[in-house]
């Protein structure tokens, strides 16, 4: 599928949606748009997915009734006087996930996946599109504590003792959290690879204006009578 997108006329348009998100919400959602989220979601990784999908478990509680909204995350959590406190959380990268997220949108009927850096227009369009999900990114590095302080109530963690802090799934009541990248829509485009073939049909010509260096490594020069190292 030829794509059509011009990602210079993306706009960055500020989005805040409450959880669980509603679908006319998401359908109006574009590449680009920066997401503040309330309400409540849950985290989840490995262990999570091994749990629910690999080994057929349910939770604790019927987390499809209480919210749509999936951070692929480690919350950093400590114990208070009256519960745990979340001050912290940091995406982690979802592209590990995607041989589960079949099977999960169909246990939990998520329709936000949060995490960091995405999966590929290939993952999105035979897994997100349909199930009606679309991905949100993290940005960047060291907003660890910018998310954290939204987070306004730990509700519950399920198989912390089973699973670990950073394992467990942790169900979180959030005040606009954020920001976050939709990085595929409802066509299962992704905005790093839309960018990144922006980036990428420049390098040539780039490149290609430079000098050749006068030192070259084994690999990059095969003749012998050139000097390398």
């Amino acid at each position: 599928m030829k794509n059509t997108i011009d990602i210079n006329k993306l706009e960055m348009r500020e989005v805040h949606l409450s959880c669980p998100v509603k679908t006319d919400d998401l359908i109006q959602l574009q590449l680009g748009d920066l997401v503040y989220l309330s309400g409540i979601i849950f985290t989840g990784r490995e262990g999570m997915y091994k749990r629910l999908i690999e080994q057929g478990l349910e939770l604790p509680v019927p987390i499809s009734e209480i919210t749509n909204v999936n951070f692929h995350c480690s919350p950093a959590a400590t114990a208070g006087e009256n519960g745990y406190v979340v001050k912290a959380i940091t995406g982690t990268a979802s592209f590990r996930f995607g041989k589960w997220m079949k099977e999960f949108f169909k246990k939990t009927n998520c329709k936000i996946i949060i995490g960091k850096a995405g999966m590929t227009s290939d993952d999105y369009r035979k897994l997100f599109v349909p199930a009606g999900a679309l991905y949100f990114t993290t940005v960047g590095y060291g907003l660890g504590a910018t998310y954290g302080s939204s987070i306004k109530k730990v509700h519950d963690a399920y198989w912390l003792e089973e699973l670990g802090v950073a394992q467990a799934v942790w169900v979180l009541e959030v005040e606009k959290m954020g920001p976050f990248i939709v990085e595929s829509d409802n066509q299962g485009n992704s905005l790093f690879e839309l960018c990144n073939q922006q980036v990428n049909k420049n390098l040539k010509n780039l490149y290609g204006k430079l000098p050749q260096p006068v030192l070259s490594r084994y690999g990059e020069e095969m003749d012998r009578d050139h000097e390398v190292i």
